[in-house]
């Protein structure tokens, strides 16, 4: 359904050093930044991007939005939160582990970026 998402950043080194870890802790290769000073980070799935604003408004985070890594086990995900927070990420939600509903059942851990913005890394139990 999605081909790409773009995150606005006002610290873009820090952002890249954040999602290089996490990203890196679910199998993805580092960022690469671009001519125009945008970093992206390329899978077979979709690409993930991070820019300044080009409008040169102040990057700001979406209250209500989560945007969702998917992870191959639950220690990926868990691999994937610790290296949020060694590298700039604050917890949220609550601690990962699985959650039930709707006859359905996930391994979710939740992170903000340095930016504030809301990740969740998703792993389906079977």
């Amino acid at each position: 359904m999605f081909s790409h998402i773009m995150l606005g950043t006002n610290d873009l080194e820090k952002s890249k050093k954040f999602y290089d870890a996490t990203l890196g802790a679910l199998g993805v290769n580092p960022g690469a930044i671009d001519a125009k000073g945008r970093c992206f980070y390329r899978t077979k799935t979709g690409v993930f991007a991070l820019s300044k604003p080009i409008n040169g408004e102040p990057a700001c985070n979406g209250n209500g939005s989560t945007i969702g890594f998917a992870a191959e086990s639950p220690e990926a995900a868990d691999a994937w939160h610790q290296a949020g927070l060694a590298n700039g990420g604050t917890a949220c939600e609550d601690p990962p582990g699985i959650r039930e509903g709707a006859g359905v059942k996930l391994y979710l851990a939740y992170l903000r970026d340095p930016a504030g913005n809301k990740l969740c890394a998703l792993h389906r139990v079977v």
